[in-house]
């Protein structure tokens, strides 16, 4: 590496900086590789980046940029492409905020690097990254000519959002931020407080997919922006429009019924249908157009509609399966079309409506549950725990609510738990189903629950704590006490997916089943919470209480059933396959039943009882563990 003279660093801080856009520079210079990107070799910037990098130039006088676009579209490269511009052209302190520290970390070594290994005019700016020099880590990286860094931090530290003065701001997936970044408050005001000192030539860039509405900061930028929409003409009239997913009847995607990767665009203009090979066309044609031009803060926003790396069939064929569930069906809105997802979770019906909707189960476990998991809430003077059965895009069974009554500090009130665990449950086919995996709340008497829970972790019987706000169902890793492992359960995220499920009224994806006998108090229980919006340091934040004395063990007990089958869906489960397989092998052990059944069968002659199922060795490994378990089990999995 060729060490820069005083003069070239003396030139480099007092020169103005060459004039190119940022669009140009990565036509010209940027390279890409297969280990860093989908594509290799030169950077050729789409219609829909273009004008969104070209806002990033020193040229352009605006302070502040909003990108608010679907994934794998716009915002990463557009970041990417000006963190190179600025080290070649107009270097100054960089601070790149990802929410994690996790997430900074693998930019930076997934992207950021490559990039500049694999782009000439890049290579020698940056030293490499050696252990004992503390001005080139993974997080920190100095330019070589002393004219600035980049930093790249996580939206949750603090020290790292306050710590250095900084030119540019890149805050990506700002949506996905904490509400504080520990106790110091919002991460974007601290991180934005950085370029204080650099007001006259500061950029500051929010990015991120869009999430929920009135929550969502990327929606409130954006509406503070001048809102760019991407344009593109009809190949027929050349009427130009914002392409849309629409409903099948106006403008937006039309697809033969049950061949939506067949699915054409029907154009707002003159009404005909675009064939799926002109959208090239379109989109090299296309243009942003500003729905707020009184804003000076240049604000973009883009779908996947547009993107030259996916066909509008494929686009149909993911909605079509994202709808059967809200939880899908948001995340399709979010990722795919870049819309926010707007919800209402008042009470879905109310706690009698769902009490008359009660149904007689023909079996213990019904015809359409493929799997039972359980939840236990634990209290000082009892235990509650669900049994819950599962079938394709889950569709659930409540099949048996139990309260243990007792002192839970008193082995009697465990034993019991441990044989309602174990118990066997007769399917309509005739097999008997076993519970697979089990969640119970150590979040009072932790070291109880613990001692219990750990000596049947190969059982899949999981000790698990409830965790507030934007946390997954099931977390990557356990957490540990005295050796022991426990999870921390997004709840909240639960909490959300049940309520959206409730509202379904047609049996199907997602349906709820309650038995006949179910008695009010357990629905008052399971519909007793409500999300509320509260304000932290002026950004909104969503929360789930419960009003005054109100119950909600059934809530819970629910939440941790629920809680079981995504672990096992983190073990590797895929729900739906192992429904179809268990739904082969209860069809045949039904036809293999009838057989050995006589012709007619009289009044006063039973029937034949069916076999009882085989043992078999199911791997399902338990989460996180690294050696390999085979563990003898009942057939309630359908064999390997």
């Amino acid at each position: 590496m060729t060490p820069f003279s005083i003069h070239e660093v003396g030139a480099a801080a007092i020169l103005p900086p060459r004039d190119i856009l940022v669009s140009q520079w990565a036509d010209e210079n940027r390279v890409l590789t297969g280990g860093a990107a989908a594509e290799r070799g030169q950077w050729r910037t789409r219609p829909y980046q273009r004008e969104p990098m070209d806002v990033l130039s020193p040229g352009h006088p605006c302070r502040e940029v909003v990108l608010m676009s679907g994934s794998q579209l716009l915002k990463t490269e557009v970041l990417l492409n000006f963190l190179g511009f600025i080290a070649d052209v107009d270097p100054g302190p960089v601070l790149v905020v990802e929410p994690r520290t996790e997430d900074a970390k693998a930019l930076s070594k997934d992207r950021v690097a490559p990039m500049f290994r694999s782009t000439p005019c890049l290579r020698g700016k940056i030293a490499p990254i050696k252990s004992r020099d503390s001005n080139n880590t993974t997080l920190h990286k100095v330019f070589v000519n002393g004219a600035g860094h980049i930093t790249f931090t996580g939206a949750i530290s603090p020290s790292g959002l306050a710590m250095r003065p900084i030119r540019y701001a890149l805050l990506d997936e700002v949506d996905r931020y904490p509400a504080s970044a520990g106790t110091e408050g919002d991460p974007v005001s601290l991180a934005i407080q950085r370029t204080s000192e650099f007001q006259h030539n500061t950029k500051i860039v929010m990015a991120s997919t869009p999430t929920i509405k009135g929550i969502s900061r990327i929606e409130q930028a954006w509406r503070e922006s001048d809102q760019r929409q991407f344009f593109v003409p009809c190949p027929l009239c050349g009427h130009y429009q914002v392409l849309v997913l629409g409903d099948g009847t106006g403008p937006g995607l039309v697809w033969p019924e049950d061949k939506p990767e067949e699915a054409m665009y029907r154009c707002a203009g003159c009404r005909e249908l675009i064939p799926a090979h002109q959208k090239a066309w379109m989109v090299e044609r296309g243009e942003y157009r500003a729905q707020n031009p009184g804003s000076k803060i240049p604000g973009f926003r883009v779908s996947q509609l547009v993107s030259l790396k996916r066909a509008w069939g494929s686009i149909a064929a993911e909605f079509v399966a994202a709808k059967k569930a809200p939880e899908t069906l948001k995340a399709f809105m979010n990722t795919v079309l870049a819309e926010l997802w707007e919800e209402s979770h008042e009470v879905p019906t109310d706690a009698r409506a769902l009490w008359n909707r009660c149904e007689p189960f023909e079996a213990e476990a019904p015809d359409g549950v493929a799997l039972i998991t359980a939840g236990v809430d634990v209290q000082a003077d009892r235990l509650e725990a669900e049994i819950v059965g599962w079938g394709r895009d889950e569709e659930s069974w409540s099949l048996a609510y139990h309260v243990i009554p007792g002192d839970i500090m008193r082995n009697e009130v465990w034993d019991h738990l441990e044989g309602l665990l174990l118990a066997e449950y007769l399917h309509d086919s005739g097999q008997k189903l076993r519970i697979v995996a089990a969640c119970i709340d150590c979040g009072f008497k932790d070291a109880t629950v613990l001692r219990f829970t750990r000596d049947r972790y190969a059982r899949r019987v999981y000790a698990v704590k409830g965790r507030a706000g934007e946390s997954p169902i099931w977390p990557r890793k356990p957490s540990r006490k005295n050796q022991t492992p426990f999870f921390m359960v997004g709840v909240d995220a639960a909490k959300t997916a049940l309520y959206d499920r409730l509202k379904i009224g047609e049996v199907g994806p997602g349906y709820c089943h309650f038995p006949i006998g179910r008695d009010q108090e357990y629905f008052d229980q399971l519909t007793a919470e409500r999300k509320f919006t509260r304000y932290h340091n002026g950004y909104p934040k969503q929360e789930w209480r419960k009003p005054g004395a109100a119950r909600n063990e059934a809530l819970d007990a629910r939440v941790y059933a629920y809680a079981a089958l995504h672990a096992l869906c983190a073990s590797g489960l895929r729900l739906n396959q192992h429904c179809d397989r268990f739904a082969k092998m209860a069809g045949s052990r039904q036809r293999g039943t009838r057989a050995l059944a006589p012709p007619v069968m009289a009044a006063n002659v039973p029937r034949s009882a069916p076999p009882e199922p085989q043992e078999t060795e199911v791997r399902i490994p338990a989460p996180f563990e690294r050696a390999e378990q085979w563990i003898p089990r009942r057939n309630w999995f359908g064999g390997r």
